[in-house]
C-alpha cells in the first residue's frame, strides 16, 4: 500500500486529483484565470483520511502555482487554513492592488 498520495493536475476537470493505490483519495478543485488560481474545494474520501491526502492536494498544487509564477485565492477553508499553518507559501496568496473605492 503506497504512503504518499500521488498527486496530478486534471485541467479536464479543473481540479489536482489525490490517488493511493491507483484509488482516488480526494481532490481539490479550481477556477483557473491566467493570473489566479482559486481554490474552492477540496475533498477526502473517508477511507483515505488522516493519511496526508489533503495536505498532499495542497502542496502539490501550491508547488505547481509557484513553478508557473501564478497566485492563488484559497477560497476552500481547508487551504487557507494550510496556508496559515505553512507561511512559507503566504507568498503565493493573491493580495488585491485594486485602488477603486465606492
Amino acid at each position: 500500500m503506497a504512503d504518499t498520495p500521488e498527486v496530478t493536475d486534471v485541467p479536464d476537470k479543473k481540479r489536482y486529483e489525490a490517488r493511493l493505490d491507483g484509488a482516488l483519495a480526494g481532490f481539490a478543485d479550481y477556477l483557473r484565470t491566467p493570473d489566479v488560481i482559486a481554490f474552492v474545494h477540496t475533498e477526502v474520501d473517508p477511507a483515505f483520511e488522516g493519511r496526508g491526502v489533503g495536505s498532499a492536494l495542497v502542496r502539490a498544487s501550491l508547488d505547481d502555482a509557484r513553478r508557473a509564477g501564478t497566485k492563488i485565492l484559497p477560497v476552500c477553508p481547508f487551504y487557507s487554513g494550510w496556508i496559515a499553518k505553512h507561511p512559507e507559501y503566504q507568498d503565493l496568496v493573491y493580495q488585491s492592488t485594486s485602488t477603486v473605492k465606492d
